[in-house]
């Protein structure tokens, strides 16, 4: 397994990561409520975008894993730099907090996974930073693996919940339910059962 850092993306090999990232992704579109895929411009953005490294794991000359890992928390629009600012503002005037915007691996990428997430966290321990990350319920691989490191190396690191986010829904029951009429016009993405992509959201 070799990991390669880049800080700008293009031609074939964003070609190699766009398909790994649509094949890490693709299945959430239908078990979580936030979007994790990309759309092929966000992907592109965030892949030629220098102030996030983006990790690459290669076996055998092929990619098997990609992941982007940035200290310049202005890089990503969904969450907030006011916040660790404000938290660990040592820390975030010497640019020593990292987040981790995804890690996407194939069906059988266990190994790269557990690459990439070393090559991260190294760059984080060796000043001594802060690495952070969201999850959600369905794919929290990305939490197993990091609050399994501390019972490997127990002086390592310790893991703490900062902030939670929970999407509820409000179901109406009438007993005589009226079937309203479909607002939906024919033959638009939302009649043919494809729902409009929301606002890019940045995800592990």
């Amino acid at each position: 397994m070799r990991i390669e850092v880049e800080h700008e993306v293009y031609g074939d090999l964003l070609t190699s990561a766009w398909r790994l990232h649509e094949e890490a992704f693709a299945d959430l579109g239908e078990l979580a409520v936030r979007r994790h895929l990309m759309r092929r411009d966000e992907f592109v953005g965030v892949m030629i975008d220098p102030r996030v490294r983006k990790y690459l794991a290669f076996d055998a000359g092929q990619l098997v894993g990609l992941s982007a890992f940035t200290n310049d928390l202005d890089a990503l629009p969904l969450i907030s730099p006011a916040y660790f600012r404000r938290r660990w503002p040592a820390h975030y005037a010497e640019l020593r907090i990292w987040y981790c915007d995804f890690v996407a691996v194939g069906r059988d990428g266990e190994a790269a996974f557990a690459a990439l997430m070393e090559a991260m966290l190294a760059l984080a321990e060796g000043e001594n930073g802060i690495v952070a990350a969201d999850f959600c319920r369905v794919d929290d691989r990305l939490r197993r693996v990091l609050e399994g490191l501390p019972d490997t190396h127990p002086a390592r690191m310790r893991a703490e919940c900062v902030d939670e986010q929970s999407y509820r829904v409000y179901r109406f029951n009438s007993p005589d339910p009226v079937a309203a009429p479909s607002r939906r016009p024919a033959g638009s993405a939302a009649s043919r059962g494809a729902t409009p992509p929301p606002p890019r959201p940045r995800t592990t």
